[in-house]
């Protein structure tokens, strides 16, 4: 199931052929966010990602492609791939965005067979302003956060220079984590 799920997904690659996409409805979305905002004006730049598709029973794949962002502009193509084997039951979309706080992480990032550590998290957003949660960051990369009153998401940091966020598009998962996830890097021709 997995393994078609991820073949078709390949097959239709726009970034085969190299050609820039319209994100910015997935870019509107995320700056709706008031914890996500600030970081499109801070960051040195950033990867986005409209939709990874995730499915698994016991053996799971995700897959995606995106672009990245350096001053507002394309620089490049980016994907990622995941195949985990453990308790995971079901499918999910969801779009992605990972900023870099500067020149390195960006640098790290680009020179492509980038992989998050096994403590790497995000933080999942909702564009309303009340349901939000968050994982720890960990050894590589993710997203550091401290829980305020209510469960509101209170402060977010960066970690190792990479700050990412997922928004839900759709599915119920049993597993939430971006650890394993592996992103390769094409430069813009």
């Amino acid at each position: 199931m997995t393994a078609l799920l991820l073949g078709c997904i390949v097959l239709t690659s726009a970034h085969a052929e190299g050609k820039v996409e319209d994100y910015s409805e997935t870019i509107k979305n995320f700056r709706q966010i008031t914890e996500v905002k600030p970081f499109f004006s801070n960051a040195y730049g950033y990867a986005v990602f409209p939709t990874i598709g995730k499915g698994g029973v016991f053996i799971g794949g995700a897959y995606g492609e995106g672009q990245v962002y350096r001053g507002g502009k394309v620089t490049g193509f980016t994907s990622m791939t995941d195949l985990s084997i453990g308790f995971q039951l079901g499918g999910q979309a969801y779009s992605q965005i990972i900023f870099f706080q500067d020149k390195r992480a960006f640098t790290d990032y680009i020179k492509g067979n980038f992989e998050f550590s096994a403590q790497a998290g995000a933080i999942a957003v909702t564009s309303s302003a009340n349901a939000r949660s968050g994982t720890a960051g960990g050894a590589s990369a993710g997203a550091a956060t401290s829980a305020g009153a209510g469960g509101n998401q209170a402060k977010v940091d960066y970690s190792k220079g990479m700050l990412v966020f997922v928004l839900g598009k759709g599915g119920l998962m049993y597993e939430a984590t971006i650890a394993g996830q592996k992103y390769s890097y094409e430069p813009l021709k």
